[in-house]
């Protein structure tokens, strides 16, 4: 008879507004419930510096004074929107951590009145931002802007965390972030490789590797007498067109976070663009009852 395979350590926390889950393979499990409970501090630390609501973090403080003169943050809030600019521009501004605007402008941010309706036109775009590397400064160059790292902050967190449990000798683990982010450390000890499903009925396989999926269904809400989805094409202020789902996998989780949603947003012709930004990625997409399906 085959030796049973050992239950995994798993723990779960709650942080940036969902659920993130670990699952650790190993030996002394007392070693690996202290390295993912450390893991999970990082989560809570990265949602204490990234958070839209919390009035004493770093994106916080830039929404609130960088249309009126450079706001100084951690180096490595800097780093992350640097990153994310890089990102807008290879994939011609699909991907945008400005189009915050149009996201309270449709009222989906939680802290905004229920009463939106459909918004005209707000300041968006990856050029209306200043970065200055010597002084790590953020400055918005028109008022009215308002930055939103939601859409890559969950695997940036996911990787950070990632980093720790490799340093503390975590070989095999499965990390995700309301199971949109994940992240694969390893493989599991039943399989070469650890297989995730998705909408479109395939099975992506990781090792040493993230996952990111991005659709058009879950947060929705009603504006202007019409169901909208939460993901928006931030070069038209205009909600992504329904049903459909986007999934990269790619080493960092930030950045397959950043490319599904840029995915979701260009649609099928947009596989191309995602390659060029990340040629090591592997892309899945599928507009669920068009038969656009790929």
């Amino acid at each position: 008879m085959a030796d049973a395979i050992p239950t995994p350590v798993l723990v779960a926390r709650e942080a940036m507004a969902t659920r993130f889950e670990f699952a650790l393979h190993g030996a002394n499990r007392a070693v690996l419930r202290a390295a993912a409970e450390e893991a999970l501090d990082e989560v809570e630390r990265i949602e204490n510096q990234l958070s839209l609501f919390r009035p004493h973090t770093d994106v916080a403080r830039i929404n609130a004074g960088a249309g009126l003169g450079p706001v100084r943050v951690a180096p490595e809030v800097f780093g992350l929107i640097r990153r994310a600019m890089q990102l807008s521009n290879a994939t011609e501004g699909a991907f945008d951590i400005t189009a915050g605007a149009w996201m309270r402008a449709w009222g989906f941010h939680e802290a905004d009145s229920e009463d939106a309706s459909v918004p005209t036109a707000v300041l968006c775009g990856a050029s209306l931002l200043e970065l200055d590397s010597a002084a790590l400064t953020v400055r918005f160059t028109q008022p009215g802007m308002r930055l939103d790292l939601g859409a890559l902050g969950k695997g940036y967190a996911l990787d950070r965390a990632a980093d720790l449990l490799r340093e503390a000798g975590v070989l095999s683990a499965l990390l995700h972030g309301g199971t949109s982010s994940i992240v694969a450390i390893g493989q599991p000890p039943d399989s070469p490789v650890w297989k995730v499903a998705l909408a479109t009925g395939e099975a992506a396989e990781l090792r040493e590797e993230s996952l990111s999926v991005s659709a058009t269904w879950g947060r929705t809400r009603e504006v202007g007498g019409i169901r909208r989805g939460h993901v928006m094409d931030p070069r038209s202020g205009e909600p992504v067109p329904g049903p459909r789902m986007a999934a990269v996998a790619c080493p960092l989780a930030a950045d397959s976070d950043a490319l599904s949603t840029a995915l979701l947003v260009l649609g099928s012709d947009g596989r191309d663009t995602i390659l060029q930004a990340m040629p090591a990625a592997r892309v899945w997409f599928s507009a669920i009852d068009t038969g656009e399906d790929a």
